[in-house]
């Protein structure tokens, strides 16, 4: 199975480069998956097309403030995303600009002081004297990285939030509210599971009186979401492992709903990732680093709603598995025809 196979043309001027003013104004296209037959409407109607009894389960990690601007001892300018750290693992951090083993960073503070909500003074931080040594390394834009403090804490003071690099602008104040889920709880992602983006509190609230019950789980998006597809063939592809935690009143609700003939909705691809590695290996919680792709055979997902994905990427090969890729390709044509807008700030689709 080639990468090359699932590819779409995206005009550029069809991607979102900033959220919608009001969040939950994007527009939904609703796909049958057995019939490939569509639906325009809008993400505020999604309650239209759930029943009594579904369960919707949503991702509730909060992304962190993981961008940080640096530079090299001779003023070239370096960017780093922090990653999430278990445990006593090395940090890692992905890296835009040549960087190698040894190399000394230190903070950009004349670009950083223009990061919204910049507060120097909050954690006591020398920032002048703090380097960071790039220890290994790892391929792929990824180093493992020392530093004086913990980069967290760092990230909290220096730190902006972590937009993708197809949008081609730095964040703005509105971004630190609109690229953060309206439920954002447990802190660790580095970058926001975007078809949740566009979920409002009212929105919320209809589901819930209309009998749809609601549960969360936890996937901290990292490097299994970011890295392309850099085999040939889409089987050669590994997938990094990224935590999850899936709580036991949520599972308790998935299998009620199998039970009972109800469906389980998985509000975006880490939300779906994460249910069927736990119907694959029954583990809750843990280093998951499932890669689904066409032929995969859900067992956990019954509908999905998700964002329109850039072309060859793992999670457009997720959608194309569970809506099967000519039936989704159709889709796409459609929605760049009626002027959807894609990718993270972007409409969404319900596949069901």
């Amino acid at each position: 199975m080639l990468v090359s196979d699932y590819n779409y043309d995206l005009p550029e001027e069809r991607i979102a480069k900033f959220p919608p003013k009001e969040r939950g104004t994007t527009r939904l296209l609703v796909l049958d998956r057995k019939t490939g037959a569509t639906k325009d409407s809008f993400y505020r109607n999604l309650d239209e097309f759930l029943n009594p009894g579904d369960v919707l389960i949503l991702n509730d990690t909060r992304v962190m403030q993981s961008r940080l601007f640096c530079m090299l001892p001779d003023g070239r300018e370096r960017e780093l995303v922090v990653l999430e750290k278990h445990g006593i693992e090395p940090q890692h951090v992905m890296y835009r600009g040549k960087l190698h083993d040894g190399d000394v960073l230190k903070l950009n503070l004349e670009k950083i002081k223009h990061n919204p909500g910049f507060n120097r003074g909050e954690k006591n931080l020398n920032l002048e004297s703090i380097k960071l040594n790039i220890k290994k390394i790892l391929g792929n834009g990824i180093a493992e990285i020392e530093s004086p403090v913990d980069l967290n804490e760092l990230t909290e003071v220096c730190g902006t939030v972590p937009l993708p690099p197809y949008l081609h602008r730095d964040a703005e104040e509105s971004d630190k509210k609109r690229y953060q889920t309206v439920w954002a709880k447990n802190m660790g992602s580095a970058a926001a599971p975007t078809a949740s983006l566009n979920m409002t509190d009212e929105l919320l609230d209809r589901l819930k009186k209309k009998g749809v019950i609601i549960k969360y789980l936890t996937l901290h998006v990292g490097l299994g979401t970011f890295l392309p597809i850099r085999s040939d063939k889409v089987e050669e592809h590994h997938m990094h492992s990224e935590w999850f935690c899936i709580p036991a009143e949520t599972l308790d609700a998935i299998k009620t709903a199998k039970s009972s003939g109800t469906r389980v909705i998985a509000l975006g691809t880490t939300v779906a990732r994460t249910l069927e590695y736990y119907g694959k290996t029954g583990r809750t919680e843990g280093e998951d680093d499932i890669f689904i792709y066409p032929g995969f055979e859900f067992t956990m997902v019954d509908a999905l709603v998700t964002n329109f994905h850039a072309p060859k990427s793992t999670v457009l090969m997720l959608a194309s598995a569970f809506a099967g890729w000519e039936h989704l390709h159709e889709a796409y044509k459609h929605a760049v025809a009626e002027k959807y807008n894609f990718l993270s700030y972007g409409d969404s689709m319900f596949i069901c």
